[in-house]
């Protein structure tokens, strides 16, 4: 029997949704052992004064295998 365990980050990129995703999943790796997976729960953009993407940011469910 194995049990998992979901944890919610959150994560930035000022490039794109994917390298948000990539950041917060290698951050969390690093005191995170078996992660299976995650879904990315919320997605926003903060703009500039002239209405361009500043930043993205998400919201990770993050789940891994309990030892």
């Amino acid at each position: 029997m194995s049990v998992a365990k979901v944890i919610e980050i959150t994560s930035s990129s000022k490039t794109s949704v994917e390298d948000a995703v990539k950041s917060g999943l290698k951050k969390t790796a690093e005191t995170v052992k078996n992660i299976q997976g995650a879904w990315v729960n919320e997605i926003k953009v903060v703009t500039n004064g002239a209405g361009d993407i500043a930043e993205w940011r998400i919201n990770l469910r993050i789940t891994f295998v309990v030892d």
